[in-house]
C-alpha cells in the first residue's frame, strides 16, 4: 500500500475525532448476534438500531439529540412478528424506513416528523411507539436477511433471503418487480452499481455474481472472489467500472481485492491487511474516492484513496485509532454533514458497552470558506427517474447537488417527497368521507333536493 501519493497526499484524516461524550446515544440493548450485518444505518435526520428482545422494535434516534434511551419509556418502533435482520432508509425520503425480518416480511414506515424520542436535556422523552407500517412487502418463503434501496429510481427496493432468492419491488404499489434464484447458498451482501442497472450479490459459496437487474439474470461472475471462510463484502468503485471485494485469504488473514469489471478472471490488486477474524466492511465516499475499512472487533478504522491506476490503493495517515471495538457502523448522507467544519465523513460506530459513537472526519483548511475541492456536486434527495420509467429501460445515474449552503435554494434539493399512506388510514379516511356523504344526502332529501344516487 502506497502511504500519501493520492490526491489528498495524506491530508484525509488529519482531523478524525470522535465527538464529545455528550453526543453518544447509550442505553440501549442492541440485537447483534447474527450474521456481519452493519447494524446501524443513517439519513440525514435519523438513525436506526434493533434492538435486542421479541416483537422485532427499533430504535430510531435524531442526530441532534444524542442521550439514553431507557427501555419501557422511550418511544420505539414495532410490528413484525420475528426478530429485525435488516434495515435500509429511502434515499429520496429521510423519514422513510424499511425493515426485513425473520417473520418473512418487509414493511416500510414513516417517521413522523416531530417524532422526538430524547428531549434536548439528553433524558428519555415519553412518546407514543410507531405501530402501524406504510406498507407489507410479502413474497419470500424464509427470513429475510438484506435490503438496499435503488441509487436513481423512486420506491425501488432490493431484499434478499434465506430462501437464496434476490427479489425486487415497487414499494409504493406493493408489487414484485423480478427474483432473481440463481443463487447456490446464503447471500452475505448486496449492492446496487453507479446508475441502478445492476446489483452485485456476495454468497456464501464464496462467488460474486452480477445481476442484470431488470432481467434478473447474471451478466458476469468471479467465482472465488476469496479463499477463506469468513463473510465477503462488495462495493462499486463510482464510475471507474472497478469493484472492490473484503474478505479472508486461505491463512485467514483479512485482504482486499480491487476487480475490473471487463474482465474477472484475477485481481487487479491484492492488499493484505491483517490476521484478525472479523469481516470488513467497506465504507466508501464516491465524492473523494475515500475507503473508510472498519473491521468488526477493530478499534481502528483505516482510511484509504482509491486512484483508477495502479497501485490503485493509497493509505491516508493512521485512520481511525481506538481501543474500544467496533460492532457495527454505517456513513451519514453527505447532505447531513457540517460542511463549513470541513467535515467530510461521519460514521456511526456501534460498540458493545458505549453506546452509538459518532466520529466525524474532518480536513482542516484555514479557510472559513466553502471548499469545492473536498465538496464536488453530490448525489441528492431527488430521484433520476421513477420506479416505472427505470423498469422500462431508463438508465440515469443519481441527480445531484452543490453541498454550498448558498446554493440550498437554487440547486433542486429539499424537495418534499411524496408520501406514503397505510392502507388502515386510507381506509380511516374512507370511512370519514363515507359518513359526511350521507350526512350530505340527509341534508338533501330533507331540502327535497333531488340529486343522483348511484
Amino acid at each position: 500500500m502506497v502511504v500519501g501519493c493520492g490526491r489528498f497526499d495524506g491530508e484525509f484524516g488529519v482531523g478524525i475525532k470522535r465527538l464529545e461524550v455528550e453526543s453518544t446515544h447509550t442505553g440501549f440493548r442492541l440485537s447483534t448476534v447474527t450474521g456481519d450485518q452493519q447494524y446501524i444505518k443513517a439519513s440525514t435526520k435519523y438513525f436506526a438500531v434493533a434492538l435486542f428482545g421479541g416483537g422485532g422494535a427499533v430504535y430510531v434516534g435524531r442526530h441532534d439529540r444524542p442521550g439514553r434511551f431507557v427501555p419501557g419509556h422511550t418511544p420505539t418502533l414495532h410490528g413484525h412478528a420475528g426478530a429485525i435482520l435488516d434495515f435500509e432508509w429511502n434515499p429520496f425520503d429521510d423519514t422513510m424506513l424499511a425493515t426485513a425480518s425473520e417473520d418473512t416480511t418487509i414493511k416500510l414506515w414513516s417517521i413522523p416528523e416531530d417524532w422526538e424520542p430524547i428531549a434536548a436535556n439528553g433524558q428519555s422523552k415519553k412518546g407514543t411507539d410507531i405501530e402501524e407500517s406504510l406498507v407489507d412487502l410479502v413474497g419470500h418463503a424464509k427470513k429475510v436477511n438484506l435490503m438496499r434501496f435503488h441509487p436513481t429510481a423512486a420506491n425501488v427496493l432490493a431484499s434478499s433471503s434465506s430462501d437464496y432468492t434476490v427479489k425486487l419491488w415497487d414499494i409504493e404499489t406493493s408489487q414484485e418487480l423480478s427474483t432473481f434464484e440463481e443463487m447456490q447458498d446464503l447471500c452475505q451482501d448486496i449492492v446496487w452499481d453507479y446508475k441502478g442497472d445492476s446489483y452485485a450479490t456476495a454468497c456464501k459459496d464464496k462467488s460474486v455474481r452480477f445481476i442484470d437487474a431488470r432481467s434478473a439474470k447474471v451478466e458476469k461472475m468471479i467465482k472465488m472472489a476469496h479463499d477463506g471462510v469468513k463473510g465477503v463484502k462488495v462495493c462499486y468503485l463510482g464510475q471507474s467500472g472497478k469493484v472492490l471485494t473484503t474478505g479472508h485469504s486461505r491463512a485467514t488473514g483479512r485482504e482486499v481485492k480491487i476487480w475490473d469489471l471487463k474482465s474477472l478472471d484475477k485481481p487487479l490488486h491484492v492488499e493484505k491487511i491483517d490476521t484478525a477474524a472479523g469481516a470488513l466492511m467497506p465504507m466508501y465516499d464516491a465524492d473523494t474516492d475515500v475507503i473508510y475499512l472498519c473491521g468488526k472487533g477493530d478499534g481502528n478504522i483505516r482510511t484509504c484513496e482509491f486512484e483508477d491506476k495502479a497501485p490503485y490503493f493509497h493509505k491516508l495517515n493512521d485512520g481511525f485509532r481506538s481501543t474500544v471495538p467496533l460492532k457495527g457502523v454505517c456513513m451519514v448522507p453527505k447532505r447531513g454533514l457540517d460542511i463549513m467544519q470541513c467535515e467530510t465523513v461521519r460514521l456511526l460506530k456501534v460498540t458493545n458497552e458505549q453506546g452509538v459513537q459518532p466520529l466525524s472526519f474532518t480536513v482542516p483548511r484555514k479557510s472559513d470558506a466553502f471548499q469545492p475541492d473536498i465538496y464536488p456536486n453530490t448525489a441528492s434527495n431527488v430521484p433520476a427517474h421513477s420506479a416505472q420509467e427505470w423498469w422500462g429501460g431508463s438508465s440515469k445515474g443519481p441527480k445531484t447537488m452543490s453541498l454550498n449552503p448558498r446554493d440550498k435554494s437554487t440547486n433542486g434539493a429539499g424537495k418534499a417527497p411524496k408520501k406514503f399512506q397505510s392502507v388502515a388510514t386510507l381506509s380511516s379516511d374512507v370511512k370519514k368521507l363515507e359518513t359526511r356523504i350521507r350526512y350530505l344526502e340527509g341534508k338533501l332529501d330533507a331540502a327535497g333536493i333531488s340529486y343522483d344516487k348511484k
